[in-house]
This record gives C-alpha cells, sequence and structure tokens, in this order.
C-alpha cells in the first residue's frame, strides 16, 4: 500500500514519526510526507530529531493566521498532493485542523483514511477548542479508527462508529521510549548545557500553558498559583517554556517574571523537553499528549483543564484534573510536594496508554487488510 502521511503541527509530528519510521522499514510499504507548515519551527524540529524528510510541504504558516485560513488553505493545498500521489491510505492524527482536513480531504477523493488517537472525547464541543469538532469529525470520516484504550473505543461506539475500531495504544509512548534512546546514544551533555541555568538539586516542576479558552482570568489563575508555589517552595525549580502566542506570553511575564524560582524559557525541542520532563519531580500542564507521556517516566501530572480526553489517566492515577481554580491547583500541588506517599501513588500508577509497541501494531493491522 501507499500511505500518505498527512500533519502540521509538533504534537503531530511527534506521534506520526515513530509510525513512519516503521511503515518506512517495511519494504512492501510505501511511505509519502505531507507537512501543512500549521506551525513551522516547532514541526522542524521534531523532523530533524526523527530524521523525516517531507515530500510535500504546504507552508501554511502565518502571522495571526485564523481557522478560516488554515482550513481553507489545507484543503486546497492538500488537493494536487492527492491528485499526485494517489495513495491507497491517508493517515491522520489527533485533532488539530490538519488532521481534519486530512480526513476530508480523502472522503473528497474516495481514499481511506486511517485515524491514528482515534476516540478521544471530552463531551465539550468547545472545550479544547476547536480540537473537540475536529476529532468528532475525522472520526466520522475515517475508515480505520486507531483507539489508544477501551474508552476511546467506546466514545467511538456511541456514536456508532463500529467497523475497523482497534485499541493499539498511543504511539506518544512510543516517540517517547524512541526519542531518549536517540538522546541516550547520541550523549547528554549538550542538554547539560543547554539547561546549565537550571538548578537540579530543587524539585523541577515542569509547567505548560497555552489552551486559547483559559485566555483571560482562568489563565492568569493559573499564573497565580504558579507565582504563589513558587513564592512558597523556594527548594523547587518551576521551568516554563512559554508558547509564543501573545496571549500567553503577556500573562506570563506580567505575573511570573522577577520570581527567583521561576524560569520562563523559549519554546523547547522535542528532545529538550523529554529530557526535561525526565528530570522533572512533577507536571503542571493544560497540553495534551504530556498528560500520556510523564507518566511512562514516573511523573505526576496535574491538569489545568476543566475537562480532559485522557480520563483514563485521571482513573489510573496517574494525572488529576485540577481546572483553572487558584485553590485547587495550589492544594494538589501541596499534596504532591508535601505529601510523599501521595506523590509515590501517583508516580508509580501504571500509565493506561501503551507500552511503546503502538506503531508495529498498526502495521500489522493494516497488513492483514491488504
Amino acid at each position: 500500500m501507499k500511505h500518505l502521511f498527512v500533519f502540521g503541527t509538533r504534537p503531530e509530528a511527534i506521534k506520526m514519526a515513530p509510525l513512519i519510521r516503521k511503515f518506512q522499514a517495511d519494504p512492501n510499504e510505501e511511505v509519502v510526507v505531507c507537512v501543512t507548515g500549521q506551525h513551522r519551527e516547532m514541526l522542524d524540529q521534531v523532523l530533524d530529531f526523527f530524521e523525516i524528510k517531507p515530500d510535500h510541504d504546504l507552508n501554511l504558516m502565518a502571522p495571526n493566521q485564523t481557522l478560516y485560513d488554515i482550513t481553507a488553505k489545507a484543503l486546497l493545498g492538500l488537493k494536487p498532493i492527492l491528485a499526485e500521489e494517489k495513495p491507497d491510505n491517508i493517515f491522520v492524527q489527533g485533532d488539530t485542523t490538519t488532521a481534519f482536513i486530512g480526513a476530508l480531504a480523502g472522503f473528497y477523493e474516495k481514499i481511506k483514511v486511517s485515524h491514528i488517537e482515534a476516540g478521544l472525547r471530552s463531551g465539550d464541543l468547545y472545550s479544547p477548542f476547536p480540537e473537540e469538532g475536529n476529532r468528532k469529525l475525522a472520526g466520522h470520516l475515517a475508515n480505520f479508527h486507531f483507539a489508544p484504550t477501551e474508552r476511546a473505543i467506546n466514545n467511538l461506539k456511541l456514536e456508532g462508529i463500529t467497523d475497523n475500531v482497534h485499541q493499539v495504544g498511543n504511539t506518544v509512548i512510543d516517540a517517547l521510549l524512541l526519542g531518549l534512546d536517540i538522546i541516550k546514544e547520541k550523549g547528554e551533555e549538550s542538554y547539560h548545557e543547554f539547561f546549565k541555568d537550571i538548578d537540579f538539586s530543587k524539585r523541577v516542576i515542569l509547567v505548560t500553558g497555552h489552551r486559547r479558552e483559559s485566555f483571560g482570568g482562568p489563565f492568569e489563575n493559573m499564573c497565580n498559583a504558579m507565582k504563589d508555589i513558587a513564592l512558597a517552595y523556594p527548594d523547587t525549580e518551576l521551568v516554563y517554556p512559554v508558547h509564543l502566542n501573545p496571549n500567553v506570553r503577556n500573562t506570563v511575564n506580567e505575573i511570573l517574571t522577577g520570581v527567583d524560582n521561576v524560569k520562563l524559557i523559549e519554546p523547547l525541542a522535542y528532545p529538550y523537553l523529554i529530557w526535561l520532563m525526565n528530570k522533572s519531580f512533577f507536571v503542571l500542564t493544560d497540553s495534551g499528549g504530556i498528560q500520556e507521556e510523564a507518566p511512562s517516566l514516573g511523573k505526576p501530572v496535574l491538569v489545568m483543564r476543566d475537562v480532559t480526553e485522557r480520563q483514563e489517566g485521571v482513573e489510573a492515577g496517574t494525572a488529576k484534573l485540577v481546572g483553572t481554580d487558584y485553590d485547587v491547583i495550589m492544594k494538589e500541588a501541596k499534596l504532591l510536594l508535601d505529601d510523599e506517599n501521595h506523590y509515590k501513588n501517583m508516580a508509580n500508577a501504571v500509565n493506561p496508554y501503551g507500552d511503546g509497541t503502538t506503531s508495529q501494531k498498526v502495521l500489522n493491522i493494516l497488513k492483514s487488510q491488504q
């Protein structure tokens, strides 16, 4: 089969990378890679790290572009590529605008679509936005549904999607383990040098926060909680790679600049992020994939969102939903910092998102369909 992998953001690239490498290693499978460039610099960093060279690049990234711009340009950009390549199968991943448009383009051309990380649902169409809508739409257009967990499969069943649904785990765990192996093979000296300003004798709290539905008051609550955690626990080091979005940067800089043990740094390339995650004490985040990655490294996760489509982690005890409420964030962070047994219970809980064999399972399933 000829497979076209379509993706455009850093999280998609991370989760597609081990799958692409697995398919490329099989002499009976043909791989074509198309990136939309929905993210640019961060996307390119992941491609370089995993040594993946795109065959097509739509290069959609533009300042202050809207969802309308990305949607229209991606759909029109894919049309000639599908006409040229004539793939048997299109891979899309997750919940981005690129994933939805890749599935829609496949539908228009009557090409099979394989949806990686299928079946995630928060139950709220507007949170996360626009991701919840994107993944629901992609799910109803896809032909093969590679779901990470049983809950994801049940979500699809509730929407009447039952054909070609497979529970395979999440490729993000494949990528994490592959990435750490690559780092180890190449040596860690550059990582120690890169993070030389971080005091690793302290308990490092890795922070990521950028969700658009939190902009305004909720995001201010999150930042005020981070500030007060740092002030209350001088033996901690909060490290926050700050997203490029001005709505994030302005608030973060206003509230957190000047706190000695808060390190505001530029967004991290994927290998530096997973290296830092591996060195952290716990993670404070509103991101998606990190809720799955951190537990594989034994790192508790506090999720600063009101709802999560990754409820399995909450149920397994690897993550806790703290929303954007200042008091709840403070309470749960203090529990992890003060209560050793509570910390160990979260750190040692079994990760429900897979064991690093997802890519091989997907390959085996699609080969059985040929």
